[in-house]
């Protein structure tokens, strides 16, 4: 379901949804019509823009947080217009599974835009890599891990946060494999992270530190 109050930008992803065959159950324009068609639809998926009628703020990802205790398996991918890390960091909250948190011009990108649907839908996490780049951006008396990341590693992490593989950080990069690996290994050790096969565990551990250290 699709909760965006723009109706031009509404009817433009129900258009795109519907074209690469995901069902789109309901489309509303307020956190209220969100939490009602949640309770009367019980969707895979709510795309939610942060910022609802009325007051234009926050309503979005009120409803999104509120939806998310009301279903549990709910998935939510908050787009928003500008980078603000703290609602990203309010959207992460203590569970991580099935959240997405996106600038709106990502939905050109329709390739990696419906990507990002479907690792949220399935219960994967993906975070803006501006948003990522906001949250480690080093801060005045910045102590610890982050502020001893290289520009690259930086790079590599923000990509990590995206759920992507170390084939498709390698691909972005243009750099080899053994590369991205080797970055990533520096990465654990230098946030005191502990290596793991599993690449969704792995973002979520990551994702957890960035939500301490914001």
């Amino acid at each position: 379901m699709i909760a965006e109050d723009l109706a031009l930008l509404r009817e433009g992803l129900v258009a795109l949804l519907r074209e690469h065959e995901i069902e789109v159950v309901a489309q509303v324009e307020d956190g209220p019509g969100l939490l009602r068609a949640i309770a009367g639809h019980e969707p895979d998926l709510a795309i939610v823009d942060v910022r609802l009628p009325p007051s234009f703020k926050d309503e979005g990802l009120l409803a999104a947080i509120e939806a998310r205790k009301r279903q549990p398996g709910l998935g939510v991918l908050v787009l928003s217009q500008y980078v603000e890390t703290a609602y990203a960091s309010e959207l992460i909250g203590e569970n991580t599974a099935g959240i997405g948190y996106l600038l709106k011009e990502r939905v050109g990108d329709v390739k990696a835009f419906l990507d990002a649907l479907r690792r949220v839908a399935a219960g994967g996490t993906v975070l803006d890599r501006q948003v990522v780049a906001e949250l480690l951006a080093p801060r005045d008396g910045a102590v610890g891990g982050l502020s001893g990341l290289t520009a690259r590693e930086r790079e590599v992490l923000a990509l990590m946060a995206e759920g992507r593989s170390n084939a498709a950080i390698a691909e972005s990069l243009v750099v080899t494999a053994g590369a991205v690996e080797k970055h990533i290994t520096n990465i654990f050790a230098k946030l005191d992270l502990p290596a793991c096969e599993d690449d969704h565990r792995r973002v979520l551990a990551v994702l957890a530190y960035l939500r301490v250290a914001s």
